[in-house]
């Protein structure tokens, strides 16, 4: 068997030579790993009214971007963070989430791209670390708290569950209203509009949910709401015992439109999130409409045509988009109960976002301002309001009860001007008689004071109680 051939030594100069290319490739390596990086860049070319128009960029619809401002009083380089909202052949219009005091033509324009550490800025926080925290809708703590260094953090959207893998609604929820535990009893995992022009006592009522409801966790989104009732309602409607369970996500006002929407997103994020730990959620959002008109500021800004009452078709595509989120995980998960406020302008129960809103969530309440003057608190409008899962989680004897109730009210109220004027006579009206003589309980049943809880079970024996009847 003969042996292979073994390769001579390389000669001295051959040996150095390689050495010298060895060194002058480390040479050039350390020559180009500290070259600044390349990055893709387009300029600001229009900006009118919220709209930013941009040149120069390749950027999917939804992504964020970061403006280029010019330097601050105290010398330090500004951005703006935008989202791309829509664009047109090759100009992208880009939407602020803050203040762009200082833009100027020509302003450069960044992506943020996947891998880069801006790219963390659209991964939001989420998790047992925001409980107790109030938070803005970009993520950022607005109140005296440790930062969000280190803790889970998830994008805004979240794949849609089958609608054939969610749970039923099946076992009510106990929100501490005797009114709604008792005659518009709501399930585990129900979506419920709260119906109501302004100053009627809607944030109020929503607070004595979030004190009272029986759920794990409560997320609460003020939405569009004024600034002044965001501290007022940590601080006097939820108070210290539901803030320590409750995450608040506050985009007020004075927020851009934008960070109004991101708002809403992410109050619902974390609503999944806990949901999706097994978990029970409260979610609140006051309100649904601010949200809506933060949608159309938007829209109209980048052209897109006005519709119903000025509101473009992009609003009602984006209304069940959020409330969709919400309600029963699949089957042996968590669930998210939501109260979405809808404020009716001018008291009008057929303004376009809350007959929308009817029509995709499971039921609402509505507040009567006739009621709220009259001292009749919560002012709820038990004629008016419906829960539509109802039937399916209680007793047929309760939902009897609830249904009694329903009709001696409401034979009374529609004869009540005849009843003031003295045009009444018992005796031709059996059911009429029975109402007149019930009205005064019927009434105080509906009424309950702000620090008084009224829970499920006593609920609906203080109405069996109106009628004499055992809740058994």
């Amino acid at each position: 068997m003969t042996e292979s051939p073994v390769a001579p030594p390389p000669s001295p100069a051959a040996a150095a030579h390689g050495a010298r290319w060895r060194d002058t490739l480390r040479r050039v390596r350390a020559r180009v790993e500290h070259c600044p990086q390349v990055h893709r860049s387009g300029r600001v070319v229009r900006a009118t009214g919220l709209v930013i128009e941009v040149i120069g960029l390749r950027i999917a619809l939804g992504n964020a971007c970061r403006i280029e401002l010019p330097p601050g009083a105290d010398g330090k380089a500004r951005t703006a963070a935008a989202e791309v909202v829509g664009f047109a052949g090759e100009r992208l219009f880009l939407m602020p989430l803050a203040d762009t005091v200082g833009l100027m033509p020509g302003s450069r324009v960044f992506p943020l791209e996947d891998g880069s550490a801006a790219h963390d800025a659209r991964r939001f926080p989420v998790g047992e670390a925001l409980l107790g925290r109030v938070v803005d809708g970009n993520g950022e703590a607005l109140d005296d708290g440790p930062a969000f260094d280190g803790i889970a953090r998830a994008p805004l959207a979240a794949p849609p569950l089958n609608p054939l893998a969610r749970a039923p609604i099946e076992e009510p929820i106990d929100v501490g209203i005797r009114a709604i535990n008792a005659l518009l009893s709501v399930g585990r995992g129900q979506r419920m509009g709260l119906f109501a022009g302004s100053g009627v006592g809607k944030s109020v009522l929503l607070g004595m949910m979030a004190r009272y409801t029986r759920a794990d966790v409560i997320v609460v989104g003020l939405i569009g709401e004024r600034g002044r009732e965001v501290q007022d309602f940590i601080d006097n409607i939820l108070g210290e015992e539901g803030r320590r369970r409750a995450v608040v996500v506050a985009a007020p006002a004075d927020t851009s439109p934008l960070q109004r929407l991101q708002g809403a997103a992410y109050a619902t994020r974390i609503a999944e999130h806990f949901r999706d730990e097994g978990r029970d959620v409260l979610l609140i959002m006051d309100s649904l409409t601010r949200y809506a008109m933060a949608q159309r500021e938007i829209a109209l800004a980048i052209g897109e045509p006005p519709a119903t009452k000025g509101y473009p078709p992009s609003v009602f595509a984006k209304l069940p988009a959020l409330v969709e989120r919400a309600g029963n995980g699949r089957r042996g998960a968590g669930s998210i109960t939501a109260f979405y406020t809808v404020l009716t302008e001018g008291d009008d129960q057929q303004d376009p976002i809350a007959d929308s809103a009817r029509a995709i969530l499971d039921g609402h309440i509505v507040l009567a301002r006739s009621l709220a003057e009259a001292g009749h608190y919560p002012a709820i409008d038990i004629e008016a309001s419906i829960s539509r899962v109802m039937t399916e989680i209680v007793p047929p004897a309760h939902l009897a009860r609830a249904r009694r109730f329903k009709q001696l009210f409401s034979r009374y109220r529609r004869n009540q001007d005849l009843i003031g004027v003295g045009a009444y006579t018992p005796g031709h009206d059996p059911q009429l008689d029975e109402a007149v003589t019930r009205f005064p309980a019927l009434e105080a049943f509906l009424q309950q004071g702000i620090d008084d809880c009224a829970a499920l079970e006593g609920s609906h024996q203080a109405l069996a109680a109106l009628f004499g009847e055992s809740a058994g």
